[in-house]
């Protein structure tokens, strides 16, 4: 699976949020896209994820055959702040009601991401109960536990205290060896594992 971005840019009005972002993304490797708040990382991830349309330039998705854009979320599993969950929903609705479109990784099931989780007395519980804390948890084992070549984590460690930070950085070790995996972050915990680096900042005209 490789994502390859051919001069690509987008713009708000007049304003260019970034512009000539010639890159390759390859499934196997882990990709930091940095900036500081603001400076449009979240806004290279829509844009990659089909969610936005790039203003100028393109994207080229490349499986087995070459992958249509209105298509690529089949291939993708995303966590950030700014996902809804749905709240009337308990967190055993939550899981089952994902896993409707997205297969589990090999070996995992609905108890099993309870497991993961820690969050077993919670399963009857509608998400408008959670803390933010337990919502990040959420969202963040739902995506790693899918089976999608694409993992997309913008922010991933936010409403995470220390504990919580350990606990996504294990999903990782366990969950994202293989996949192509984009984190939007300026915090440097939050990539460590993550050997390439693209600065939104040197893409500003």
């Amino acid at each position: 699976m490789q994502i390859i971005l051919e001069n690509l840019g987008r713009r708000f009005n007049k304003e260019w949020i970034f512009k000539e972002i010639n890159y390759v993304f390859s499934q196997g490797q882990q990709y930091a896209i940095l900036g500081p708040n603001g400076s449009g990382k979240s806004t290279l991830l829509s844009v990659l994820l089909g969610n936005l349309t790039p203003s100028e330039g393109r994207i080229i998705y490349k499986g087995q055959e070459e992958i249509l854009p209105e298509n690529i979320f089949n291939y993708v599993s995303l966590a950030a702040p700014y996902l809804d969950l749905i709240d009337e929903f308990t967190l055993q609705e939550t899981i089952a009601f994902h896993f409707e479109f997205k297969r589990y990784q090999h070996g995992l099931d609905a108890a099993a991401v309870l497991d993961l989780l820690a969050l077993s007395k919670a399963e009857d519980k509608p998400l408008k109960y959670f803390s933010s804390g337990m919502k990040q948890r959420t969202k963040l084992a739902l995506a790693f536990c899918a089976d999608t070549p694409i993992l997309v984590l913008d922010e991933p460690t936010s409403n995470l205290d220390t504990q919580g930070t350990d606990w996504y950085l294990n999903l990782v070790e366990k969950f994202a060896k293989d996949r192509l995996v984009l984190v939007g972050s300026n915090q440097a915990y939050e990539y460590q594992f993550c050997p390439h680096q693209l600065n939104i900042l040197s893409y500003k005209k």
